[in-house]
């Protein structure tokens, strides 16, 4: 058995993220990652600037910032119609945009500062399956090659995603929600003439969003009835297209495809993210709707408020651990109310309430002070 300070399970965004903040701080660190090649397929894209600030505290904001794109503004249209506009000049005085980028290549970048920090901290091709506690440390039983391995640690940090097999072996009883929306979402060649700007439709079918992507690319993610398909056609390329098409009035070119993901929306929150000698932190902690993009920021922001706390649990002093708890239940508590306003505003609705909507969106927009506090809540402030 490999005994070491922290075992990080999980090398994702905010695993990879968590343990070089750890590095930095002279901790021993290994990270255990059940992949053996990184995931190039891309759901999470948003990175807001809280997150960015945190990404700071490593030295790859700016390789980030190089490599995405910055979304400055937003806007609200009706096929063709700009019905309102968000800017995001006044949310952060050093990133004042949401950063736009494929999470395969921010993983990329994350992976390459740990490498700097400690060549051998990763294990790929190594998969969790138990773990145990024997008093003066964790044991995380894991598979590697056919083979039963082991690694101790004074502190575990599971930052294993929404299958959490961290969460699984330590029973961690969960609150549990879901919801009727459902999504398809595609990376198609950019001929919008939108730019850098995001654009949210604000269709009767049910709200299409849009967003920039390196590479002169561009998102588009389209509610979908989880009950019906469009008259018996299945909801590949083709149907997104015709959808997009159909609520926006934009011709996209379907031989452009590049990804596409369908999903649909649950909430899954820990009731505590601290069991013994473990810390749940990330999706492990905290599922909510992707809509909005806030997930992989939010596991960040868990990561940043747990480092300062690291070398007293190391040493057995767990007296910042309740108030760790608490102050990161309710920022993920609050990530999810936000992201249900944000599902709510997006779903179908007939002509005349469709209407009103738009109105409301438009008149209240037009208000400084009031696009402006919406603008601090979208981009996590």
């Amino acid at each position: 058995m490999t005994t070491t300070d922290v075992v990080v399970i999980g090398g994702g965004p905010v695993g990879l993220y968590m343990a070089a903040l750890l590095l930095q701080r002279g901790l021993e660190v290994t990270v255990l990652e059940q992949r053996t090649v990184p995931d190039m397929h891309s759901r999470a894209i948003g990175i807001h600037p809280p997150a960015l600030d945190a990404l700071r505290e490593i030295g790859v904001d700016q390789e980030l910032v190089r490599r995405g794109v910055p979304i400055r503004r937003g806007l609200a249209l009706d096929r063709g119609t700009t019905l309102a506009e968000m800017s995001f000049a006044r949310v952060s005085e050093r990133f004042p945009f949401v950063l736009s980028l494929p999470q395969a290549r921010t993983e990329a970048v994350l992976e390459s500062r740990l490498q700097e920090l400690a060549p051998d901290a990763l294990r790929r091709g190594v998969r969790a399956n138990g773990l145990s506690e024997d008093g003066r440390q964790m044991n995380v039983h894991a598979c590697q090659g056919g083979r039963a391995v082991s690694f101790g640690a004074r502190l575990v940090i599971a930052a294993d995603g929404v299958r959490s097999t961290a969460r699984t072996a330590l029973r961690v009883p969960l609150r549990r929600r879901d919801y009727p929306d459902c999504y398809l979402m595609g990376d198609f060649a950019d001929g919008t003439g939108l730019g850098p700007d995001a654009a949210l439709f604000l269709a009767g079918g049910g709200i299409v969003e849009s967003f920039p992507l390196p590479g002169a690319l561009r998102r588009w993610v389209v509610r979908r009835d989880p009950f019906r398909d469009d008259a018996g056609h299945t909801a590949d390329a083709g149907w997104l297209v015709r959808e997009i098409g159909r609520r926006t009035g934009v011709d996209v070119d379907p031989g452009s495809n590049s990804m596409l993901s369908g999903f649909g929306v649950r909430s899954r929150m820990v009731r505590r993210m601290a069991v013994g000698r473990c810390i749940l932190i990330g999706d492990a902690a905290h599922e909510i709707s992707p809509i909005g993009g806030q997930g992989m920021s939010l596991g960040w922001l868990d990561a940043l408020a747990l480092a300062p706390l690291v070398p007293a649990l190391v040493a057995g002093d767990r007296a910042g651990v309740p108030a760790f708890e608490r102050y990161r239940m309710r920022q993920a508590a609050r990530a999810a109310r936000q992201s249900e306003i944000n599902m709510a505003l997006g779903r179908p609705l007939p002509t005349g309430p469709l209407a009103a909507r738009n109105g409301v969106i438009a008149a209240v927009a037009a208000v400084p002070v009031v696009n402006s506090f919406v603008a601090r809540k979208f981009t996590m402030q």
